[in-house]
């Protein structure tokens, strides 16, 4: 090889990109896009379920405080990929990040089903102080050990929406085909004599349209924005007390976040914390408007008082806790920090 050959390759190689091991895009400075994805209606930073405007808020609030060397690409409505698949896919890096129920993940990590355990949180404040909480970091540390981080800490009251009569007390689900969300919630309503079905909150029009399902559990911004005032003749809001709450956080892929810098893993984190005071008060003002919407649409619309849900309470301590308490000794450990808060 001539000299003059060898200096022309050694010029190539110095001022080509460099795709060592651990080397990126994202190393070198350049903007790095990530995805958003949810299972909820889009909309508009502006209008539409709060879900949608609270990661769309997010990526703004983000992209600006890193100056643009983080942008996002939004997708709404599962469009990206099917809701289920969203916390197995951030554990292995496939997915950047996804506002979804945690107890979805219930399946692949038991751990995650408190995020949605009837009678264990009972107030937005008992929800609000969760992340503070010795619950909270243990919560957080868990996930951590699976993958992922906690972006904001997001919680919902829940409500029932039925094709018939109001589900109020225990004794009414009795014979009924009802969706509870999560394996704690089907355990309690086993224990009052319905049947449960298990779907995500986006599938539950169509079984209620077509009698598959007789009522529903989700929170009070789906019942909004999955329309299910059109196929349901009754609704139990959540907008002054509730037997359950949703735990709905907005999550990272940890090893995404790893790839970041310093500085935008900061601005993040500094940005999803800020929305959750966005997030309580989007949650509440929903708990009270579902209400009118469903009055409108002629539903009945009823409310719980504090001695029915302390009879859902009390079912749930018999089975739900229970059985969660039985899982393993995170879900034990768990339990027993988020009962200090009751």
């Amino acid at each position: 090889m001539t000299s003059q050959k060898r200096r022309s390759i050694i010029g190539a190689l110095a001022t080509a990109p460099l795709w060592t091991a651990g080397s990126s895009a994202w190393a070198q400075g350049a903007p790095t896009s990530l995805k958003i994805s949810h299972q909820f209606p889009g909309g508009t930073i502006n209008e539409g379920d709060f879900r949608d405007r609270l990661t769309r808020m997010f990526a703004e609030g983000v992209t600006k405080r890193t100056n643009g060397s983080l942008k996002f690409e939004i997708y709404p409505g599962s469009s990206l990929m099917k809701v289920n698949a969203q916390f197995s896919a951030m554990r292995k890096g496939a997915l950047d990040l996804s506002l979804v129920p945690l107890n979805y993940a219930g399946g692949e990590v038991p751990e995650t089903n408190i995020g949605l355990m009837p009678g264990l949180v009972t107030s937005y404040a008992q929800g609000s102080a969760w992340k503070n909480a010795e619950v909270g970091k243990e919560l957080a540390r868990i996930l951590a050990e699976k993958g992922i981080l906690i972006v904001s800490w997001i919680w919902q009251a829940g409500g029932v929406a039925s094709r018939t009569k109001p589900i109020i007390n225990p004794e009414d689900a009795k014979g009924m085909k009802v969706r509870g969300g999560s394996r704690e919630m089907d355990l309690i309503l086993k224990e009052a004599g319905a049947a449960v079905v298990t779907l995500p909150s986006n599938e539950i029009y169509a079984a209620m349209q077509t009698g598959a399902m007789d009522a529903a559990m989700t929170s009070s911004t789906s019942f909004i924005s999955f329309r299910l005032e059109e196929v349901a003749k009754a609704l139990t809001t959540g907008r002054d007390k509730a037997y359950w709450y949703m735990f709905e956080p907005l999550m990272i892929s940890k090893a995404v976040f790893e790839r970041l810098t310093k500085d935008q893993q900061a601005a993040i984190m500094a940005v999803g914390a800020e929305m959750e005071q966005f997030a309580l008060k989007a949650a509440q003002t929903d708990d009270v408007a579902v209400a009118a919407v469903y009055q409108k649409a002629g539903a009945k619309v009823v409310d719980l008082n504090a001695a029915t849900v302390k009879k859902w309470q009390d079912i749930a301590r018999a089975t739900a806790w229970k059985d969660f308490g039985a899982r393993n000794a995170n879900c034990a450990n768990l339990l027993k920090l988020a009962e200090k808060l009751l």
